[in-house]
C-alpha cells in the first residue's frame, strides 16, 4: 500500500534528547481524523492550537563497526494540530489517521504554526480599556500592590522584585515613579509575593511572603514605616496575600505545607493584643495557593464563590450548588516557580474580582510561553495578557483582553484599576494600570 505524501514527508532521525525534551503523551482514541491524548500525567497540558506528531515506529540504531547504541531513530506521523484541551486529556486533528493506533506515543512541537498564530490574533480585537503606562524602573517586578505607607492617601505603588528589594514609590508628573522607600530581604529569603493593607491602625502594613531553601519553610515579613524607614516588625508562620481591591481588601493568611506541598485554609490576618495573627474569617481554598485564587459572590449576591487557577490552565469557580463552572479558554501560567524537595511549587498570577455581588468582573492573566507551550522550565514566556471575564450562562467569558509587551507575574486591584508590571527582558518593568 502506498503511504500518503505527507507520512513519506515525516521527519526520520535521532532525536533522544529532544524526545526527552517536549511533552509525550499516549494515543487513547481513535475517532476519523481526531486524537484523543491522554495528558493525566502531564504536569503542564498543551495549548490549543499546538502542533503535534504520533510516533509510528522507532528502531535502534547502532554503529556496526563498534556495535555501540546510537539511540532510537524514529518515524512520525503528519503534523497535526490541537484543538481542544481538558482537564485530563487533549483532542487533535490529523488528515490521515489510518496508521494510528490506541497505544502509540505523541510528542509536541514547540512551534505553533503560523496559521493558528494569524487566526488567533484575528479572533482578539484591539482592547480600547483606557490605562497609565509608567516609566519603567530597573527591577523586576514579580509581585505589587496600592496602599498608604507613606501617608495618608498617598496610595503608594508597592513592588517586589526577583532580586529581593521591596520598593515604595509615589506617583509623579508625567507618568513617572519617584521611590521613597526601599527594603531588601535577607539573603536567605527569597520573595514570593507583596501585599498591603492597614491591618492595624494607622498606615499600611506591607507584608512579604518569603521561601527559605535551605529549611523548605515559607513564612510572610511585616514591614512599617518607621519615621521613613521600612522596618520588619514581624514575621508570621503563614503564606500571606491580600483579596480584593483598594479600601475593601483583606489580608489572608495560610498555613504552608498543610499535606505535603498543598497548603491550609485561609484565614484573615487580624491584629489582636499587640500583635498579627490567622484568626479572622475563614474560608476552604480546596488546597490551593492564595496566589491564583480569590473569593467572591460572583454567581449570585448571597453566595460567596471560590474561583481559583487549575493545573490545566483553566480558571474553575465552585458554584453555590457546589458544581464546577470552567472558563473555556486556556491561559492560566505560572513564570514563579520555586524547588520544594522533589516538587515544583507554583504560583499562579493573582485573580481579582470587582463589581458588584452577582454581576462581577473577573481578571486573569495570561502569559504566551516562546515556544507555543505551557513551560515546563524557568524563564521561557515572553509576553502577557490582561484577560477580563463575566459570568454567563454557566461559564466564564472573556469579554476584553489587554496585551501588554512583558511578563506579568501578579496583578493587585485598587479602587478604580488593575495595577500590574510588565516585566522585560532587559531586566526593567513598566507598571501599568488598566482601568476597570
Amino acid at each position: 500500500m502506498k503511504k500518503p505524501i505527507a507520512w513519506l514527508s515525516a521527519a526520520l532521525f535521532v532525536c533522544c534528547f529532544s524526545l526527552c525534551a517536549l511533552a509525550q503523551m499516549s494515543v487513547v482514541k481513535v475517532d476519523g481524523k481526531k486524537i484523543y491524548l491522554d495528558t493525566s500525567d502531564e504536569k503542564t497540558a498543551p495549548t490549543k492550537g499546538s502542533t503535534f506528531k504520533v510516533i509510528l515506529s522507532s528502531e535502534m540504531l547502532t554503529n556496526s563497526k563498534t556495535g555501540r547504541n546510537l539511540g532510537e531513530v524514529y518515524k512520525y506521523s503528519s503534523v497535526g494540530i490541537i484543538t481542544e484541551v481538558q482537564p485530563l486529556y487533549a483532542v487533535g486533528e490529523l488528515k490521515d489517521t489510518k496508521d494510528i493506533k490506541v497505544g502509540q506515543q505523541a510528542v509536541f512541537e514547540e512551534i505553533k504554526t503560523p496559521a493558528i498564530a494569524e487566526t488567533v490574533a484575528e479572533e482578539t480585537p484591539k482592547s480600547t480599556r483606557p490605562k497609565t503606562v509608567y516609566q519603567p524602573i530597573e527591577q523586576t517586578v514579580i509581585s505589587l500592590t496600592e496602599a498608604d505607607v507613606t501617608a495618608p492617601g498617598a496610595k503608594n505603588i508597592v513592588t517586589l522584585s526577583d532580586k529581593g528589594q521591596v520598593a515604595v514609590f509615589s506617583r509623579g508628573e508625567k507618568e513617572t515613579l519617584k521611590q521613597e522607600l526601599a527594603y531588601t530581604l535577607p539573603v536567605d529569603k527569597k520573595g514570593m509575593a507583596v501585599s498591603a493593607a492597614p491591618v492595624k491602625e494607622g498606615l499600611a502594613q506591607i507584608f512579604v511572603s518569603v521561601y527559605i531553601e535551605a529549611r523548605g519553610t515559607i513564612q510572610t515579613l511585616v514591614l512599617e514605616n518607621k519615621n521613613g524607614m521600612l522596618e520588619n516588625t514581624a514575621t508570621l508562620p503563614y503564606f500571606v496575600k491580600e483579596l480584593g481591591c483598594g479600601t475593601d481588601k483583606k489580608v489572608w493568611g495560610q498555613r504552608p505545607f498543610v499535606v505535603d506541598v498543598t497548603p491550609g485554609d485561609a484565614r484573615e490576618i487580624v491584629f489582636e493584643k499587640g500583635k498579627f495573627v490567622a484568626s479572622g474569617a475563614k474560608f476552604n481554598t480546596r488546597r490551593n495557593w492564595l496566589e491564583g485564587l480569590n473569593y467572591f459572590p460572583i454567581e449570585n449576591a448571597k453566595e460567596d464563590n471560590l474561583i481559583f487557577t487549575a493545573y490545566n490552565g483553566t480558571l474553575r469557580m465552585i458554584l453555590a450548588n457546589g458544581k464546577r463552572a470552567e472558563s473555556k479558554d486556556l491561559f492560566g501560567s505560572s513564570p514563579l516557580r520555586f524547588q520544594y524537595k522533589q516538587e515544583i511549587l507554583k504560583f499562579y498570577p493573582s485573580i481579582q474580582v470587582f463589581g458588584q455581588p452577582g454581576n462581577a468582573t473577573v481578571v486573569a492573566v495570561e502569559n504566551e510561553t516562546k515556544f507555543g507551550l505551557l513551560s515546563k522550565t524557568f524563564g521561557q514566556y515572553q509576553s502577557g495578557k490582561v484577560h477580563f471575564l463575566d459570568y454567563q450562562k454557566g461559564k466564564l467569558q472573556v469579554t476584553d483582553t489587554v496585551e501588554l509587551d512583558g511578563v506579568l507575574y501578579d496583578t493587585a486591584c485598587t479602587d478604580k484599576a488593575i495595577l500590574t508590571a510588565e516585566s522585560l527582558s532587559d531586566g526593567t518593568s513598566t507598571i501599568t494600570e488598566i482601568l476597570k
